[in-house]
């Protein structure tokens, strides 16, 4: 999902330096909810596995 989420990125870096900023801002913001997704998915199995671990 983070591989996804970079390049999103990459696309949106693109369009924003060939001038198509409604492409650019589109891109952006699905990267940006695919990074933040792909954080919390992180943290909630790093969490898991500390419950796991400790039981």
């Amino acid at each position: 999902m983070l591989h996804y989420a970079v390049v999103f990125f990459v696309i949106a870096l693109i369009a924003a330096v060939l001038g198509f900023g409604g492409i650019a801002a589109g891109a952006a913001s699905i990267a940006q909810i695919l990074f933040v997704l792909f954080a919390v998915l992180a943290v909630a199995s790093f969490v898991v596995g500390l419950i796991r671990k400790g039981s």
